[in-house]
């Protein structure tokens, strides 16, 4: 990722914790929103202009590219400690999965069955599993990467097998923005890399995406599951017909 798309991501998580949008920064600098909307989407900055825009959040420059950089070195996996304090405590695992949606601590406790002072506590303790860093009034810098991936056969993983993916796989797929394909083939090596580097360049857009609409308010956003898989595999339908076993 580009250093200016990266300090931009960071700007845009950093204005939705203090719940300013594209038409308030639009209006308190005087501009329009079509023109707000441009700057972040083309990520064409000037200096003057990301200085501005850092006074809206009392920041300065050398703040944001300080945490733009440690962004910059988020977790992609966590370790078995962690993955084993989310899969024990159903809350905490919704707090986390909200805090990596960018959610604000009001939307959780308005939005679940959280009171505000065991939120306090769920995200003290994503503080301590260093899944996030608490800053005052309840905000937080996220500390985990948006594509962040799951160990091997480890908890989390075990967890999505037994209890997320058979009943999101169970779906009739009929409801608006729901799909569903499948395809099978027979492949050369070559052909696997190139899918298989696309299916990874797939997962690295959609966390992009999500970090970007975390600066639209909560009512625009949706919640999508995108469940990507590819391994080696017949039907037993077609096995059965082998020749050779």
């Amino acid at each position: 990722m580009s250093q200016i798309i990266q300090i931009s991501n960071t700007l845009k998580q950093l204005l939705r914790q203090q719940q300013l949008t594209y038409k308030d920064i639009a209006n308190q600098l005087g501009m329009s929103e079509a023109n707000i909307k441009r700057i972040f989407s083309s990520n064409s900055f000037t200096l003057e202009r990301l200085e501005q825009i850092c006074g809206l959040i009392n920041m300065n420059l050398s703040d944001l590219f300080l945490i733009a950089q440690k962004q910059n070195q988020q977790l992609t996996e966590l370790t078995i400690e962690q993955e084993k304090e989310l899969v024990s405590d159903s809350q905490l695992f919704l707090v986390a999965v909200c805090v990596r949606d960018a959610w604000t601590f009001n939307e959780i406790i308005e939005h679940y069955q959280i009171e505000s002072l065991q939120c306090i506590q769920l995200m003290a303790k994503l503080d301590k599993l260093k899944m996030i860093q608490l800053l005052p009034d309840n905000h937080y810098k996220l500390l985990i990467a948006q594509d962040f991936r799951w160990i091997k056969n480890g908890p989390l993983e075990r967890f999505m097998e037994k209890d997320v993916i058979s009943k999101f796989i169970a779906s009739t797929f009929d409801a608006p923005n729901s799909f569903r394909f499948y395809l099978r083939g027979t492949y050369s090596q070559s052909s696997i890399d190139i899918i298989q580097r696309k299916l990874n360049q797939l997962t690295k857009e959609a966390a992009v995406l999500n970090q970007d609409d975390a600066a639209l308010p909560l009512e625009s956003r949706e919640h999508i599951g995108l469940l990507l898989a590819m391994r080696p595999w017949e039907l037993s339908l077609f096995k059965d017909m082998r020749r050779w076993k």
